[in-house]
């Protein structure tokens, strides 16, 4: 399988080396993860910033400890925020939408996100280069690719003429996820349709909202669906898969855990390498950088994930050129 590098926004500004640039020594650091899940649940992006961190010299018993924090949705969120902040680490490395959680509680404590949104938008920075407070991180919103998803389907469907949009509008960066798509629409001389879903508080647990919307999709006879990823999308997309592959309507989004859950295409940012990733922050600043002075950066690792068992419901056949440049088939 191929895996391509890109250089992020700021990939070679602020590139640190995979090697710590200080020895992290033996005193004990404390490390809080707020994830969004159960603790009962393997989490790969906790496995991942264990893993970034062991390479540079964090070792869990050694010289570090991380106390593990789990929030089911919205409605606890707050509450697992505040649980965050008694345990007293010296940096806590958020998942998602636990960022705004943190941002809730107005802590001073170091914050580490990985978000998928815009964290300007979001009011976690200042800005990407300079973010000014004690919140930095990656975000793998990905402007750039939005178009790419598009085009991947254009070369799949060439009789592709419409395509469905379905976006949560309140997630953080929205807006330049869709003048992205209308740009390069645009340029394909293909037409599109907005649909936008108000998601229910997570977990979600009513998806009539979901299946009306995706009747209002299916009505507008639209070729194709481009699904904007986010935590709160994710929650849902097992559904969201089926109901595309019983309309038999192609689609695409941006992480491969939406198309190992039934989306036929993802390409998009490797989000299990960006957790990995937070580590170089997390380490320099229990070196004692600031979270002000680390830009916010954007993954340089892409992955396209291809769902074999979704296609094959929906009677399509995969190009040979797709399957060659997949990092993942899923049979």
């Amino acid at each position: 399988m191929l895996r391509r590098e890109f250089i992020g926004l700021f990939g070679s500004a602020v590139a640190w080396p995979l090697i710590a640039q200080a020895q992290p020594g033996d005193r004990m650091r404390h490390i809080a993860w707020l994830g969004l899940g159960r603790a009962d649940e393997p989490s790969p992006y906790l496995d991942s910033l264990r893993e970034g961190l062991r390479q540079l010299g964090r070792i869990e018993g050694r010289n570090l400890t991380i106390s593990a924090f789990w929030a089911t949705g919205r409605d606890d969120m707050q509450a697992v925020a505040r649980q965050v902040l008694a345990s007293n680490p010296d940096v806590i490395v958020t998942q998602e939408l636990m960022a705004i959680a943190m941002l809730g509680t107005q802590t001073k404590k170091p914050v580490v996100f990985g978000f998928s949104g815009d964290p300007v938008d979001g009011k976690l920075v200042q800005s990407w280069p300079r973010p000014g407070g004690n919140f930095t991180g990656m975000s793998y919103l990905a402007i750039e690719l939005v178009g790419k998803r598009i085009e991947l389907l254009k070369e799949w469907l060439p009789q592709m003429r419409r395509i469905a949009i379905l976006a949560r509008p309140q997630h953080p960066g929205v807006h330049l996820e869709r003048q992205a798509t209308e740009a390069v629409v645009k340029k394909l001389g293909i037409d599109s349709s907005y649909f936008p879903y108000e998601s229910p508080s997570l977990p979600a647990r009513d998806l009539s909202d979901l299946e009306n919307v995706f009747q209002g999709i299916v009505r507008d006879r639209c070729d194709a669906l481009v699904v904007f990823p986010d935590s709160a999308m994710y929650e849902i997309i097992e559904r969201l898969a089926q109901l595309a592959i019983e309309a038999k309507l192609p689609s695409v989004s941006g992480w491969a855990p939406f198309a190992q859950k039934g989306l036929l295409m993802t390409y998009g940012p490797d989000v299990r390498e960006l957790y990995r990733s937070l580590a170089r922050y997390t380490d320099r600043i229990l070196a004692g950088t600031s979270p002000a002075d680390l830009p916010v950066e954007v993954p340089t690792k892409f992955y396209l994930a291809i769902n074999a068992k979704a296609a094959k419901s929906m009677e399509l056949t995969i190009p040979p050129t797709l399957v060659a440049r997949a990092d993942e088939v899923i049979e």
